[in-house]
């Protein structure tokens, strides 16, 4: 596997980051400079990331229509465990085989807060790096 250089600044947080709210206040961020990477499941047992801003929600019916497939699941802690590598809460936008799907919202911030891999860590990313890193499609998956 080639790995790709990622200019991004990893923070490494004494507090606690699974939150939006949590994280916000952590680095001193307001709410919507973050994004929350929602995990699912397809029938086929892939691994889905929605990627919506922080306030909001990800649809489980605008991901299948974005992808046409049948309507994703959840993933469960440990299928968001295996399927990452990372606990919920701390889980980056990139780095890990799964079909990735960033909502418009997202694409019209210039930088973002993401999982930093524990939820004592978070990554601040250039919005066109996370993409390009992720190879996501950018498609509406919020509520």
């Amino acid at each position: 596997m080639q790995h790709k250089k990622i200019n991004a600044e990893h923070l490494e947080l004494n507090e606690s980051c699974h939150t939006v709210e949590e994280a916000a206040k952590a680095v001193n961020g307001a709410v919507d400079e973050f994004v929350k990477n929602i995990c699912m499941m397809d029938d086929d047992g892939r691994l889905i990331v929605a990627i919506v801003k922080g306030e909001d929600r990800a649809s489980t019916s605008r991901v299948g229509k974005a992808l046409n497939i049948a309507r994703p699941r959840l993933a469960e802690e440990d299928e968001v465990f295996k399927g990452t590598g990372y606990p919920a809460g701390g889980i980056p936008s990139f780095g890990y085989d799964a079909i990735f799907l960033i909502d418009p919202k997202v694409t019209e911030l210039e930088y973002v807060y993401t999982g930093g891999g524990s939820i004592h860590s978070l990554v601040k990313i250039k919005v066109s790096e996370l993409m390009q890193a992720n190879q996501g499609m950018v498609a509406r998956v919020r509520k």
